[in-house]
């Protein structure tokens, strides 16, 4: 990659080198911007208190001009009132013309930043379980009884308080049909129900009374409006949709039915919800998809500040280098059939 193509919030550039130089460069610009604005804030503070100063003024005098009692201002001569209005219109003037200037730089504040970014910290709430041991899983595999061909076998690895295990491996391998396995011990039933034809063998278990968090990378399923959403699932209507907002759903959206979002919309849906959702295991089945590159960085810095206890799929490579502390390959083998577990301390 030698090129980004960059879709701001008003504009659109390209810009040569990769995303790391992009970002670079946009830090300096976003920097200078803020600089800027801060000096544009301060002048235009200025001019509101000279602007304020001046009105006051030309009220004052103006008030002056009426109610004149010959005997006790017997010093104001028939050309004091005139000289009074021309001088409060000149002053009248000069209070439009600051307010004018108001408004120009407000203007070009606004215009400096309108390409600039700024997002808010996110929050999560993990439960802390009394077993160290979450899930246990042991030359474990999965078929249908349909074929002979198992979707995963010989599978080993355990998750234990305060790991974050991502799950690698091409597509089908069978991430996702373990992910909703693991939900099932758990007595969870996912959106997305697995086949009534699964033969297990070998051993997977969950800790009693283990509460999970779950994203399922399909929002097919997503119908209806958000208030709805939430009393379905007991959400905090009004926590759930300032979630949303720091995820960058403009509040239009909340009036509209989910079936209409964009994908990466429905997914935002499916991340506030896992969000606002006090676990002890986050299970996160491709959640970055068709999200935003600034939303990404929210998550990831979450992540990395709660460290809650997570297994998750995720194919962008940095974000899983940065954020598992463990990795369990599933890869294929013998018409993808056999996968093995590598984990990879950090």
């Amino acid at each position: 990659m030698d090129h980004v193509l960059v879709l701001n919030r008003q504009t659109i550039e390209t810009q040569s080198g990769n995303f790391s130089s992009y970002w670079e460069n946009k830090q300096r610009k976003d920097q200078f911007a803020q600089a800027e604005n801060e000096k544009h804030l301060k002048e235009i503070g200025k001019l509101k208190q000279a602007a304020d100063r001046s009105a006051r003024w030309a009220d004052k005098n103006e008030s002056t001009k009426i109610g004149v009692d010959p005997v006790r201002d017997h010093d104001r001569g028939c050309g004091t009132r005139p000289y009074i209005g021309a001088k409060t219109k000149k002053m009248q003037s000069r209070v439009k013309q600051l307010q004018n200037r108001i408004i120009r730089e407000i203007e070009a504040k606004e215009g400096l930043l309108s390409d600039l970014e700024q997002t808010v910290d996110l929050k999560l709430m993990p439960l802390t379980h009394h077993k160290e041991t979450l899930v246990n899983i042991r030359d474990y595999g999965v078929r249908y009884a349909t074929t002979d061909k198992p979707v995963f076998t010989g599978l080993t690895f355990t998750v234990k308080r305060g790991q974050r295990i991502a799950l690698h491996g091409a597509n089908g391998c069978g991430k996702s049909t373990l992910i909703r396995m693991i939900l099932q011990k758990a007595g969870i039933t996912a959106s997305a129900a697995m086949p009534a034809d699964i033969i297990e063998s070998g051993y997977c278990e969950t800790a009693a009374g283990l509460i999970i968090s779950y994203i399922n990378q399909d929002t097919s399923w997503l119908r209806g409006d958000i208030y709805r959403f939430c009393e379905e699932r007991q959400l905090d209507k009004s926590l759930f949709c300032s979630i949303l907002r720091q995820l960058g759903l403009e509040r239009v959206q909340f009036v509209k039915n989910m079936e209409d979002y964009s994908e990466g919309q429905k997914k935002k849906i499916l991340i506030a919800a896992s969000l606002l959702t006090p676990a002890h295991l986050y299970l996160w089945d491709e959640p970055l998809n068709y999200i935003d590159v600034f939303s990404r960085m929210q998550i990831e810095k979450l992540l990395l500040e709660y460290q809650p206890t997570m297994v998750f799929v995720e194919h962008d490579v940095r974000f899983r280098e940065r954020i598992a502390t463990g990795v369990v390959e599933i890869s294929y083998k013998s018409h993808c059939s056999v996968n093995r577990e590598d984990m990879r301390k950090r």
